[in-house]
């Protein structure tokens, strides 16, 4: 029997915790899981993103996470509401339709949704 792998969680830099809290849930939507001295975890439906506390800017601002939604539009219109001034979402080549944020420290989130696909049924597929 092989173990399961759960989740994977994103570990960001953060140059001030408070600063990343205040951007997380108040320009994202995102809840408090906990704040320590050095650590910081937010969740939004279910995804959780952590934060380490770090002194060198250029980490945060060459890190990025991709964070998968049903609906890049609807977060767009959301976070935009909340005051964020974003560019609107944008088809990939690679068929992902993604929205990009960069928060207060550097660190780039990549909201990405995956086009519907369709597939054929079993009897075109047979044919």
């Amino acid at each position: 029997m092989r173990a399961l792998i759960q989740s994977t969680v994103p570990v960001l830099a953060s140059l001030n915790l408070d600063e990343s809290r205040a951007f997380y849930t108040t320009c994202l939507g995102f809840q408090v899981v906990l704040q320590a001295t050095d650590y910081l975890i937010v969740e939004r439906d279910g995804a959780q993103l952590h934060f380490w506390l770090c002194t060198e800017r250029h980490v945060a601002e060459n890190t990025s996470c991709y964070i998968r939604t049903g609906d890049c539009q609807a977060l767009y219109r959301e976070f935009c509401q909340r005051g964020l001034v974003l560019d609107a979402p944008v088809m990939q080549p690679w068929g992902m339709q993604e929205l990009y944020v960069i928060d207060a420290h550097g660190n780039l989130l990549k909201f990405g949704e995956q086009p519907a696909v369709s597939h054929p049924s079993f009897a075109e597929e047979n044919c």
